[in-house]
Protein backbone atom coordinates (compact mmCIF):
# COMPACT_ATOMS: atom_id res chain seq x y z
CA UNK A 1 0.00 0.00 0.00
CA UNK A 2 2.00 3.50 -0.71
CA UNK A 3 0.10 5.23 2.02
CA UNK A 4 1.64 2.92 4.19
CA UNK A 5 4.63 2.86 2.78
CA UNK A 6 5.11 6.93 2.83
CA UNK A 7 4.07 6.75 6.88
CA UNK A 8 6.72 3.94 7.19
CA UNK A 9 9.39 6.02 5.22
CA UNK A 10 8.18 8.66 7.85
CA UNK A 11 8.30 7.48 10.89
CA UNK A 12 12.15 5.75 9.43
CA UNK A 13 13.17 9.14 9.71
CA UNK A 14 11.38 10.24 12.69
CA UNK A 15 13.32 7.52 14.18
CA UNK A 16 17.15 8.18 12.23
CA UNK A 17 17.02 12.15 12.91
CA UNK A 18 16.38 11.14 16.73
CA UNK A 19 19.00 8.48 16.95
CA UNK A 20 21.54 10.77 15.02
CA UNK A 21 20.69 14.34 17.29
CA UNK A 22 18.92 13.10 20.18
CA UNK A 23 21.95 13.64 22.36
CA UNK A 24 22.79 17.21 21.14
CA UNK A 25 19.21 17.76 21.02
CA UNK A 26 18.63 16.68 24.81
CA UNK A 27 22.39 18.23 25.71
CA UNK A 28 21.64 21.42 24.55
CA UNK A 29 18.25 21.36 26.53
CA UNK A 30 20.27 20.49 29.73
CA UNK A 31 22.09 23.54 28.91
CA UNK A 32 19.44 25.87 28.78
CA UNK A 33 16.71 24.24 31.51
CA UNK A 34 19.84 23.39 33.60
CA UNK A 35 17.28 20.45 34.16
CA UNK A 36 18.23 17.12 32.76
CA UNK A 37 14.48 15.47 33.84
CA UNK A 38 12.65 18.77 32.16
CA UNK A 39 15.02 18.83 29.21
CA UNK A 40 14.30 14.97 28.25
CA UNK A 41 10.38 15.69 28.24
CA UNK A 42 11.23 18.76 25.88
CA UNK A 43 12.92 16.49 23.78
CA UNK A 44 10.55 13.46 23.76
CA UNK A 45 7.58 16.36 23.05
CA UNK A 46 9.70 17.39 20.41
CA UNK A 47 9.70 13.73 18.78
CA UNK A 48 6.02 13.27 19.86
CA UNK A 49 5.25 16.31 17.74
CA UNK A 50 7.40 14.99 14.81
CA UNK A 51 5.62 11.58 14.28
CA UNK A 52 2.29 13.94 14.64
CA UNK A 53 3.19 16.03 12.07
CA UNK A 54 5.66 14.98 9.33
CA UNK A 55 3.71 12.47 7.92
CA UNK A 56 0.84 15.23 7.11
CA UNK A 57 3.63 18.13 6.51
CA UNK A 58 6.55 16.39 5.11
CA UNK A 59 10.05 15.66 6.22
CA UNK A 60 11.95 19.04 6.74
CA UNK A 61 14.60 19.71 4.99
CA UNK A 62 16.72 20.29 8.47
CA UNK A 63 14.80 17.36 11.03
CA UNK A 64 17.36 17.82 13.89
CA UNK A 65 16.81 21.93 13.58
CA UNK A 66 13.20 21.50 13.54
CA UNK A 67 13.11 19.28 16.48
CA UNK A 68 15.35 21.61 18.23
CA UNK A 69 12.78 24.47 17.33
CA UNK A 70 10.07 22.92 19.05
CA UNK A 71 11.61 21.45 21.74
CA UNK A 72 12.72 25.16 22.51
CA UNK A 73 9.53 26.59 21.68
CA UNK A 74 7.92 24.17 24.30
CA UNK A 75 10.28 25.27 27.06
CA UNK A 76 9.14 28.71 26.86
CA UNK A 77 5.89 27.25 26.91
CA UNK A 78 6.07 25.35 30.04
CA UNK A 79 7.96 28.60 32.18
CA UNK A 80 5.43 30.83 31.06
CA UNK A 81 2.68 28.27 33.02
CA UNK A 82 5.22 28.53 36.14
CA UNK A 83 4.34 31.39 37.71
CA UNK A 84 7.84 30.76 40.06
CA UNK A 85 9.53 30.96 37.15
CA UNK A 86 8.90 33.79 34.71
CA UNK A 87 11.98 34.96 34.78
CA UNK A 88 13.13 31.87 32.88
CA UNK A 89 11.09 32.98 29.34
CA UNK A 90 12.54 36.20 29.05
CA UNK A 91 16.39 34.11 29.78
CA UNK A 92 15.00 31.22 27.05
CA UNK A 93 13.69 33.71 24.32
CA UNK A 94 16.91 35.66 24.47
CA UNK A 95 18.67 32.00 24.50
CA UNK A 96 16.43 31.16 21.62
CA UNK A 97 17.20 34.70 19.40
CA UNK A 98 21.04 33.97 19.96
CA UNK A 99 21.03 30.43 19.11
CA UNK A 100 18.69 30.40 16.26
CA UNK A 101 21.20 31.06 13.64
CA UNK A 102 23.19 28.26 14.97
CA UNK A 103 20.92 25.65 15.00
CA UNK A 104 21.16 24.86 11.41
CA UNK A 105 24.64 23.55 12.24
CA UNK A 106 22.92 20.47 13.61
CA UNK A 107 22.75 19.11 10.60
CA UNK A 108 27.02 18.86 10.00
CA UNK A 109 29.33 16.63 11.83
CA UNK A 110 30.51 17.21 15.02
CA UNK A 111 32.98 19.49 16.22
CA UNK A 112 35.76 18.21 17.99
CA UNK A 113 34.80 18.85 21.25
CA UNK A 114 30.87 19.39 21.19
CA UNK A 115 30.69 21.02 24.46
CA UNK A 116 26.86 20.04 24.94
CA UNK A 117 27.39 16.25 24.74
CA UNK A 118 30.24 15.88 25.92
CA UNK A 119 28.37 17.91 29.29
CA UNK A 120 25.09 15.09 28.76
CA UNK A 121 27.94 12.39 28.81
CA UNK A 122 29.00 13.56 31.91
CA UNK A 123 26.51 13.75 33.63
CA UNK A 124 24.35 10.61 32.47
CA UNK A 125 27.67 9.10 34.34
CA UNK A 126 27.91 11.23 37.19
CA UNK A 127 29.24 9.45 40.04
CA UNK A 128 25.69 9.81 42.24
CA UNK A 129 24.34 7.00 40.54
CA UNK A 130 24.63 3.05 40.54
CA UNK A 131 26.71 1.79 37.37
CA UNK A 132 23.51 0.40 36.51
CA UNK A 133 21.93 3.33 36.68
CA UNK A 134 24.24 5.29 34.23
CA UNK A 135 24.20 2.87 31.82
CA UNK A 136 20.65 2.88 31.33
CA UNK A 137 20.90 6.42 31.33
CA UNK A 138 23.50 6.63 28.71
CA UNK A 139 21.48 4.73 26.86
CA UNK A 140 18.66 6.76 26.96
CA UNK A 141 20.02 10.16 27.21
CA UNK A 142 23.34 10.21 25.15
CA UNK A 143 22.57 6.72 22.46
CA UNK A 144 18.84 8.09 22.09
CA UNK A 145 17.63 4.38 22.67
CA UNK A 146 13.57 4.12 23.80
CA UNK A 147 12.94 2.58 27.45
CA UNK A 148 11.37 -0.60 25.60
CA UNK A 149 14.95 -0.63 24.11
CA UNK A 150 17.14 -0.29 26.84
CA UNK A 151 14.67 -2.62 29.08
CA UNK A 152 15.17 -5.48 26.66
CA UNK A 153 18.71 -4.87 26.68
CA UNK A 154 19.20 -5.39 30.14
CA UNK A 155 16.04 -8.19 30.23
CA UNK A 156 14.38 -5.78 32.54
CA UNK A 157 10.65 -4.73 32.12
CA UNK A 158 9.98 -1.74 30.32
CA UNK A 159 8.30 -0.36 33.88
CA UNK A 160 10.69 -1.31 36.51
CA UNK A 161 13.69 -0.01 33.67
CA UNK A 162 10.95 3.45 33.52
CA UNK A 163 11.19 3.33 37.14
CA UNK A 164 14.95 3.35 37.17
CA UNK A 165 15.86 5.82 34.30
CA UNK A 166 13.29 8.12 36.05
CA UNK A 167 14.75 7.67 39.86
CA UNK A 168 18.39 8.79 37.84
CA UNK A 169 17.26 11.58 36.15
CA UNK A 170 15.55 13.03 38.93
CA UNK A 171 18.43 12.60 41.54
CA UNK A 172 20.46 14.28 38.96
CA UNK A 173 17.73 16.97 39.08
CA UNK A 174 16.93 16.76 42.48
CA UNK A 175 20.27 19.21 43.77
CA UNK A 176 22.41 22.13 41.63
CA UNK A 177 23.03 20.84 38.43
CA UNK A 178 26.75 21.57 37.60
CA UNK A 179 26.99 21.82 34.13
CA UNK A 180 30.87 22.56 34.08
CA UNK A 181 32.93 20.52 32.01
CA UNK A 182 35.48 18.53 34.81
CA UNK A 183 38.92 19.72 34.79
CA UNK A 184 42.47 17.89 35.88
CA UNK A 185 41.93 15.07 37.91
CA UNK A 186 38.65 15.44 38.65
CA UNK A 187 37.90 14.72 34.56
CA UNK A 188 40.41 11.73 34.16
CA UNK A 189 37.76 10.33 36.90
CA UNK A 190 34.69 11.09 35.30
CA UNK A 191 36.12 10.02 31.82
CA UNK A 192 37.16 6.60 33.36
CA UNK A 193 33.27 6.10 34.68
CA UNK A 194 32.00 7.10 31.41
CA UNK A 195 34.15 4.71 29.53
CA UNK A 196 33.56 2.22 32.14
CA UNK A 197 29.92 2.62 31.22
CA UNK A 198 30.35 2.23 27.49
CA UNK A 199 32.17 -0.78 28.22
CA UNK A 200 29.91 -2.16 30.58
CA UNK A 201 27.60 -1.96 27.66
CA UNK A 202 29.25 -3.65 25.13
CA UNK A 203 30.30 -6.71 27.27
CA UNK A 204 27.08 -7.01 28.36
CA UNK A 205 25.70 -7.17 24.35
CA UNK A 206 28.75 -9.03 23.79
CA UNK A 207 28.66 -12.07 25.86
CA UNK A 208 25.28 -11.60 28.11
CA UNK A 209 25.11 -12.19 31.64
CA UNK A 210 21.32 -14.26 31.40
CA UNK A 211 18.99 -15.27 28.97
CA UNK A 212 18.20 -17.25 26.09
CA UNK A 213 20.74 -15.19 23.93
CA UNK A 214 24.92 -15.92 23.65
CA UNK A 215 24.67 -12.38 22.63
CA UNK A 216 22.70 -9.10 22.07
CA UNK A 217 24.06 -7.62 19.19
CA UNK A 218 22.31 -4.45 19.27
CA UNK A 219 23.57 -3.38 22.62
CA UNK A 220 27.21 -3.94 21.58
CA UNK A 221 26.64 -1.97 18.59
CA UNK A 222 24.83 0.76 20.22
CA UNK A 223 28.32 0.85 22.83
CA UNK A 224 30.44 0.77 19.65
CA UNK A 225 28.45 4.05 18.40
CA UNK A 226 28.83 5.71 22.21
CA UNK A 227 32.97 5.23 21.65
CA UNK A 228 33.13 6.52 18.53
CA UNK A 229 30.95 9.52 19.89
CA UNK A 230 33.36 10.07 22.78
CA UNK A 231 36.61 9.59 20.48
CA UNK A 232 35.26 12.53 18.43
CA UNK A 233 34.43 14.57 21.74
CA UNK A 234 37.99 13.90 23.60
CA UNK A 235 40.51 13.36 20.74
CA UNK A 236 43.41 14.33 22.84
CA UNK A 237 42.43 10.94 25.64
CA UNK A 238 44.47 7.68 24.55
CA UNK A 239 42.11 5.91 26.30
CA UNK A 240 39.08 6.83 24.55
CA UNK A 241 40.46 6.28 21.12
CA UNK A 242 41.92 2.59 22.63
CA UNK A 243 38.28 2.15 23.88
CA UNK A 244 37.02 2.99 20.45
CA UNK A 245 39.75 0.49 19.38
CA UNK A 246 38.82 -2.53 21.67
CA UNK A 247 35.31 -2.41 21.04
CA UNK A 248 35.40 -1.98 17.40
CA UNK A 249 37.65 -4.82 16.95
CA UNK A 250 36.42 -7.02 19.37
CA UNK A 251 32.71 -6.17 17.64
CA UNK A 252 33.77 -7.32 14.60
CA UNK A 253 33.45 -10.97 15.51
CA UNK A 254 29.86 -10.54 16.24
CA UNK A 255 28.82 -12.72 12.74
CA UNK A 256 31.42 -15.27 13.01
CA UNK A 257 30.37 -15.87 17.38
CA UNK A 258 27.15 -18.26 15.89
CA UNK A 259 26.66 -21.31 13.74
CA UNK A 260 24.03 -21.38 10.98
CA UNK A 261 22.25 -23.58 13.85
CA UNK A 262 22.74 -20.16 16.29
CA UNK A 263 24.85 -22.10 18.51
CA UNK A 264 28.19 -20.06 19.88
CA UNK A 265 31.46 -20.31 17.85
CA UNK A 266 34.25 -19.51 20.15
CA UNK A 267 37.29 -17.45 19.06
CA UNK A 268 39.76 -19.65 17.65
CA UNK A 269 36.63 -22.04 15.99
CA UNK A 270 35.52 -18.78 14.04
CA UNK A 271 35.46 -18.26 9.70
CA UNK A 272 37.61 -15.19 9.94
CA UNK A 273 36.53 -14.31 6.39
CA UNK A 274 33.24 -13.30 8.56
CA UNK A 275 35.06 -11.14 10.87
CA UNK A 276 33.53 -7.41 9.85
CA UNK A 277 37.11 -5.85 7.69
CA UNK A 278 35.82 -2.60 7.96
CA UNK A 279 35.32 -2.63 11.84
CA UNK A 280 38.65 -4.03 11.67
CA UNK A 281 39.96 -1.26 10.02
CA UNK A 282 38.39 1.23 11.75
CA UNK A 283 39.91 -0.38 15.29
CA UNK A 284 43.29 -0.45 14.06
CA UNK A 285 43.33 2.76 12.77
CA UNK A 286 41.66 4.15 16.56
CA UNK A 287 44.38 1.81 17.84
CA UNK A 288 47.23 3.87 16.07
CA UNK A 289 46.04 7.41 17.14
CA UNK A 290 46.14 6.01 20.51
CA UNK A 291 49.22 4.94 19.80
CA UNK A 292 50.57 8.28 18.12
CA UNK A 293 49.29 10.47 21.11
CA UNK A 294 51.67 7.58 23.75
CA UNK A 295 54.58 8.32 21.60
CA UNK A 296 54.07 12.09 22.53
CA UNK A 297 53.99 11.77 25.89
CA UNK A 298 50.13 10.94 26.99
CA UNK A 299 49.81 7.91 29.07
CA UNK A 300 47.42 5.36 28.42
CA UNK A 301 46.05 2.72 30.41
CA UNK A 302 44.10 -0.56 30.11
CA UNK A 303 41.71 -0.08 27.20
CA UNK A 304 44.88 0.85 25.23
CA UNK A 305 46.51 -2.41 26.52
CA UNK A 306 43.63 -4.85 26.03
CA UNK A 307 43.18 -3.47 22.26
CA UNK A 308 46.71 -3.92 21.23
CA UNK A 309 45.42 -7.63 22.32
CA UNK A 310 42.77 -8.19 20.01
CA UNK A 311 44.62 -6.58 17.30
CA UNK A 312 47.05 -9.72 17.44
CA UNK A 313 43.82 -11.57 16.98
CA UNK A 314 42.89 -9.02 14.15
CA UNK A 315 45.35 -9.18 12.53
CA UNK A 316 45.81 -13.06 12.04
CA UNK A 317 44.54 -14.52 9.25
CA UNK A 318 43.87 -17.96 10.83
CA UNK A 319 43.97 -19.02 14.55
CA UNK A 320 47.31 -20.65 13.73
CA UNK A 321 49.12 -17.64 12.99
CA UNK A 322 47.94 -15.73 16.38
CA UNK A 323 51.39 -14.82 18.44
CA UNK A 324 50.22 -15.49 21.81
CA UNK A 325 53.90 -14.92 22.67
CA UNK A 326 52.61 -11.17 22.37
CA UNK A 327 49.67 -11.56 23.68
CA UNK A 328 51.06 -13.36 27.01
CA UNK A 329 54.13 -10.84 27.24
CA UNK A 330 50.63 -7.71 26.48
CA UNK A 331 48.81 -9.39 29.51
CA UNK A 332 51.62 -9.28 32.14
CA UNK A 333 51.75 -5.53 31.48
CA UNK A 334 48.05 -5.47 31.98
CA UNK A 335 48.21 -7.02 35.25
CA UNK A 336 51.01 -4.83 36.52
CA UNK A 337 48.62 -1.75 35.10
CA UNK A 338 45.37 -3.74 36.38
CA UNK A 339 46.02 -6.69 38.68
CA UNK A 340 42.44 -7.80 39.26
CA UNK A 341 40.75 -11.51 39.18
CA UNK A 342 39.55 -10.90 35.11
CA UNK A 343 42.98 -10.53 34.08
CA UNK A 344 44.83 -13.26 35.50
CA UNK A 345 42.50 -15.73 34.30
CA UNK A 346 42.62 -14.44 30.64
CA UNK A 347 46.63 -14.55 31.48
CA UNK A 348 46.21 -18.00 31.90
CA UNK A 349 44.77 -18.45 29.04
CA UNK A 350 47.17 -16.66 26.50
CA UNK A 351 50.17 -18.06 28.78
CA UNK A 352 48.61 -21.83 28.24
CA UNK A 353 48.17 -20.93 24.63
CA UNK A 354 51.95 -19.04 24.30
CA UNK A 355 54.43 -21.72 27.09
CA UNK A 356 51.94 -24.98 27.34
CA UNK A 357 48.85 -25.72 29.61
CA UNK A 358 50.80 -26.08 32.63
CA UNK A 359 52.49 -22.54 32.35
CA UNK A 360 48.32 -21.38 31.80
CA UNK A 361 47.62 -23.76 34.53
CA UNK A 362 50.05 -22.15 37.34
CA UNK A 363 48.81 -19.02 36.45
CA UNK A 364 45.58 -19.76 37.03
CA UNK A 365 46.66 -21.54 40.57
CA UNK A 366 47.66 -18.58 41.81
CA UNK A 367 44.01 -16.56 41.66
CA UNK A 368 41.87 -16.26 44.05
CA UNK A 369 38.70 -19.04 43.76
CA UNK A 370 36.66 -17.08 45.82
CA UNK A 371 37.28 -13.92 44.03
CA UNK A 372 34.91 -14.28 40.89
CA UNK A 373 32.47 -15.53 43.15
CA UNK A 374 29.98 -17.51 41.19
CA UNK A 375 31.67 -16.10 37.63
CA UNK A 376 31.43 -19.33 35.27
CA UNK A 377 34.71 -17.62 34.03
CA UNK A 378 37.31 -19.54 36.35
CA UNK A 379 36.47 -23.23 35.56
CA UNK A 380 35.64 -22.50 32.46
CA UNK A 381 39.76 -21.35 31.61
CA UNK A 382 40.37 -24.24 33.94
CA UNK A 383 38.56 -26.59 32.03
CA UNK A 384 40.37 -25.89 29.14
CA UNK A 385 43.41 -25.78 30.07
CA UNK A 386 43.04 -29.54 31.51
CA UNK A 387 41.75 -30.61 28.27
CA UNK A 388 45.11 -29.19 26.38
CA UNK A 389 47.44 -30.80 29.10
CA UNK A 390 45.15 -34.29 28.19
CA UNK A 391 43.58 -34.51 31.56
CA UNK A 392 40.62 -35.21 30.63
CA UNK A 393 38.65 -36.46 33.19
CA UNK A 394 39.21 -33.25 35.17
CA UNK A 395 38.59 -31.00 32.43
CA UNK A 396 35.10 -32.24 32.27
CA UNK A 397 34.32 -31.91 35.72
CA UNK A 398 35.53 -28.41 35.34
CA UNK A 399 33.04 -27.29 32.32
CA UNK A 400 30.32 -28.81 34.64
CA UNK A 401 31.26 -26.80 37.84
CA UNK A 402 30.98 -23.78 34.76
CA UNK A 403 27.87 -24.80 33.15
CA UNK A 404 26.26 -25.09 36.57
CA UNK A 405 27.52 -21.66 37.13
CA UNK A 406 26.32 -19.92 34.09
CA UNK A 407 22.69 -18.09 33.80
CA UNK A 408 23.11 -17.66 29.92
CA UNK A 409 21.94 -20.85 27.71
CA UNK A 410 24.23 -20.13 24.83
CA UNK A 411 26.71 -20.76 26.82
CA UNK A 412 25.79 -23.68 28.94
CA UNK A 413 24.91 -25.52 26.28
CA UNK A 414 28.90 -24.67 25.00
CA UNK A 415 30.02 -25.78 28.28
CA UNK A 416 27.95 -28.75 28.55
CA UNK A 417 28.90 -29.90 24.99
CA UNK A 418 32.67 -29.49 26.13
CA UNK A 419 31.88 -31.78 29.26
CA UNK A 420 30.75 -34.20 27.38
CA UNK A 421 33.29 -34.69 24.68
CA UNK A 422 36.24 -34.72 27.39
CA UNK A 423 34.09 -37.28 29.43
CA UNK A 424 33.92 -39.28 25.99
CA UNK A 425 38.10 -39.06 25.89
CA UNK A 426 38.81 -39.69 29.32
Amino acid sequence: MPGQREGDDVAEAVRAAWRADSARLVGALTRITRDVELAADLAQDALVAALEQWPASGVPDNPAAWLMTTARRRAVDHFRRSDTLRRKVAELEGAQRREEADVPDLDDQLDPIDDDVLRLVFLSCHPSLSPESRAALTLRLVGGLTTAEVARGFLASETAMGQRISRAKRTLSSGPLDLELPTGAERTARLDDVMAVIYLIFNEGYTATSGTDWMRPDMAAEAVRLARMLAALAPDEPEVHGLQALLEIQGSRTAARLDADGSPVLLEAQDRTRWDRLMIRRGLAALQRAEALAARGTPVGTYVIQASIAAQHARAQRADDTDWRRIAALYDVLAEAAPGPVVEVNRAVAHGRAHGAAAGLAVLGAVDVHALGSSPLLPSVRGDLLERAGRHAEAAASFDEAAASTRNEGERTVLLRRAGDNRARS
